[in-house]
Order: C-alpha cells, then sequence, then structure tokens
C-alpha cells in the first residue's frame, strides 16, 4: 500500500498551511467561535476559491473528483488550525449523503453549489435516546398523498443554524432500533413546522437540537429508495469518522510539536524540561501514539476508498485508537505545560477540548472497542 502523497495532495498541504499561518491564530479562531455566526463567511469563501470544497465532488457537479484520501488530507491539515468553519457537517456528511444517494436532480441542484460556497447543509440523525446509535430512530415519517410529514426531534446537528437544507433521518417502517426501515429526506432549513434551538458546544463550534412538528415535504425529497436509508447512513458515517480522526491527527501533530518547543524552552534546576530521562520518554510515547494513529488513519482511508471488506473493522479500529491515542497526547501535553495548560489564554486547552469532543463523536473509544472484537 503506498502511503506517498501525490504532487498535487502535497500542493493542497502546503497551500492550507499557508492559509493558516496568515489567518487563523489563536485570537481570531477564539473571535470566530465567539461570534454570533460561529464561524467566517468569508473565510467559507475562501475556501470555495481554493477549491477545497470542490474538493470531494465529482467533475460532473462542478466539483474537482478528489477521492478520500484528498479528503483526509484537506481534514488533517484544517486540524492543525481548529479551524470552525461547518466542513464535517457539510461538505464530508451533507454532500456525502447527496453524492451516495440522491437522485440526479438533486445532485445536479446542489452539489455545484456546495462547491461554489453558495449554500450549506447539515445532517439530523441523531436522537436524545440513543446519543450514538444512528438506528434509533423514533422520528416518524408517513407518506400524505404526494408529500411525507415529519415528526420528531433531532438532537446535536452541527451547524443547523447555517445550513440552508438538512437531510433527516425517519422511522418509515418497522421498530424504533431496526437497521430497516429508516428513510432520509431532504428538508429546506426554513421548512413550516421545524425549529431550533442552537448552542455552542465545549470546543467553540455550534450545535442545534431541532424539532420536527408536522413538517411537509414532497415525495421527491426522499434520498434514496423508502426504508434503506441505514446504508446511506452507515457510509456517511464511515466518511465523518475519517474525517474527524483526521482532523484529531493534525491537532496531536501541533500538541506534540508545541510541547517538544516548551520543553526545550522552560527549565527547572538550570536545565530545559527536555533534557530530562522522564520527559524524554514521555515525549517519545506522544510521538508513538501520534504516529500510530496518523499511519491507520491513513490506512483506513484508503481501504474505504478501494471499497475494501476489511474497510469498516479498520474504521472501529482507528476510532478506538483515535480516542485513546488522543487523550494520551492531550493529557501529557497538558501535564507537560504545566497550570498553563488548561488555561484558556494557550493553544493546547483548545486543541484537548476539541480531541475529547471528536472522541465522543459516532460513538467513543469503547463503543468502537466493542464493535471491532464483536
Amino acid at each position: 500500500m503506498d502511503l506517498a502523497y501525490t504532487a498535487e495532495q502535497n500542493m493542497l498541504e502546503e497551500s492550507i498551511a499557508k492559509f493558516l499561518s496568515s489567518e487563523y491564530d489563536l485570537d481570531s479562531r477564539k473571535a470566530l467561535a465567539n461570534s454570533d455566526l460561529g464561524y467566517s463567511e468569508e473565510h467559507w469563501q475562501t475556501f470555495a476559491s481554493l477549491g477545497w470544497l470542490a474538493l470531494p465532488i465529482e467533475e460532473a457537479y462542478g466539483g474537482i473528483g478528489g477521492d478520500l484520501v484528498d479528503t483526509m488530507i484537506l481534514c488533517e491539515s484544517l486540524g492543525k488550525g481548529l479551524v470552525v468553519e461547518p466542513i464535517l457537517p457539510s461538505l464530508v456528511l451533507f454532500g456525502g449523503a447527496i453524492t451516495l444517494a440522491g437522485s440526479e436532480s438533486t445532485k445536479q441542484s446542489l452539489l455545484p453549489a456546495l462547491a461554489d460556497g453558495s449554500i450549506k447543509g447539515s445532517i439530523a440523525y441523531l436522537e436524545a435516546g440513543a446519543p450514538s446509535d444512528f438506528n434509533h430512530v423514533e422520528t416518524i415519517a408517513e407518506q400524505d398523498g404526494d408529500h411525507y410529514v415529519l415528526t420528531g426531534h433531532k438532537s446535536v446537528v452541527f451547524n443547523a443554524a447555517s445550513a440552508d437544507h438538512l437531510i433527516v433521518s425517519a422511522r418509515t417502517s418497522g421498530g424504533v432500533k431496526d437497521l430497516q426501515g429508516i428513510s432520509l429526506f431532504l428538508i429546506p432549513a426554513e421548512a413550516k413546522g421545524l425549529s431550533r434551538k442552537d448552542y455552542p458546544t465545549v470546543d467553540g463550534l455550534r450545535a442545534s437540537e431541532v424539532h420536527l412538528d408536522r413538517v411537509r415535504i414532497p415525495n421527491a425529497n426522499l434520498l434514496g429508495d423508502i426504508d434503506e436509508g441505514a446504508e446511506t447512513l452507515q457510509q456517511v458515517i464511515n466518511r465523518g469518522i475519517l474525517a474527524i480522526s483526521a482532523e484529531a491527527v493534525g491537532a496531536m501533530e501541533v500538541l506534540y510539536t508545541s510541547t517538544i518547543e516548551y520543553t526545550k524552552q522552560r527549565e527547572q534546576f538550570d536545565h530545559p524540561l527536555a533534557d530530562f530521562q522522564v520527559v524524554k520518554h514521555r515525549l517519545t510515547e506522544m510521538f508513538i501514539e501520534y504516529n500510530l494513529a496518523k499511519s491507520l488513519c491513513m490506512k483506513a482511508t484508503m481501504l474505504l476508498n478501494q471499497a475494501s471488506e476489511d474497510a469498516q473493522r479498520h474504521i472501529h479500529a482507528l476510532k478506538f485508537l483515535i480516542g485513546k491515542s488522543s487523550r494520551f497526547v492531550g493529557q501529557n501535553a497538558v501535564q507537560l505545560h504545566g497550570g498553563m495548560g488548561m488555561t484558556e489564554d494557550l493553544a493546547i486547552a483548545h486543541y484537548f477540548k476539541r480531541l475529547m469532543v471528536i472522541d465522543a463523536m459516532f460513538g467513543n473509544a469503547n463503543i468502537h472497542l466493542e464493535a471491532f472484537t464483536g
């Protein structure tokens, strides 16, 4: 398996690094996270002009036609800057679902607009009764002539406040936890009967609780086949896991390199901290955990890219390792920085918070360990 980047992928990595160095210091990030919108629309349009939003979209729909490895590089690079713009919910999850299950007319309508930055979307699939099980669906969709009527509640819908469209999972048959009987629906964000409660997350991003009170949508807004949405959801979640794992790898790299620099500068007993053997050992362990996570992220991405039968098992292993390695690297970065490691004025704390949220997303490390060994 060739793990080397192409020249184009190296250029992508370099262009993102250049953007982050000039536009995305900690103070800028904190200001964006605390703003009304929660991110920069100007940055979003810059992402579009640089081709980043078009990266995973097929050329036939105004995109560049990149693969999952390209998206991994994008997310890893943006993870180094703790970027708050809605790449995951809009491009990876919403765009991925449209690509996988959308009709030709839906793709023609939405994918070019995603690529040029003129619309955003998100996906609403989690419910309060089961915060990590996508198959737990109490939201109901009932057919009424040439429309479906949706009623229910969705939790932790990332960036719903800035989305133009939502993809919502609803039950059209079967029991609450059945895989069969889940259907996906495309709903305008301003649809009558749809309401939101928006809130900031602990890592500085935005999410919403979404309530559906007899929301009527045309039959044409069914995404994919009736009762068969679970397979699409699983594929979209797999893409989401790869994206946040790559983001975590980028964040871990920053924590590791920042901690090395700090221990070289901070002195105790007239010696830099990095001179002490116990610190050297700890930095070595951080390096190992980071590289294990990076290697498995690349392998799992390439396997899913190739539609390998081993991809799902590797994705479970990856999500477990990301949770384990993120916690180890983050906790040791904080410890080696001393008390200041947990202050809001130092980037370390912000990276650590993001890593802990990533561990919880799409099922935590323990859930994926159980899936891997089961």
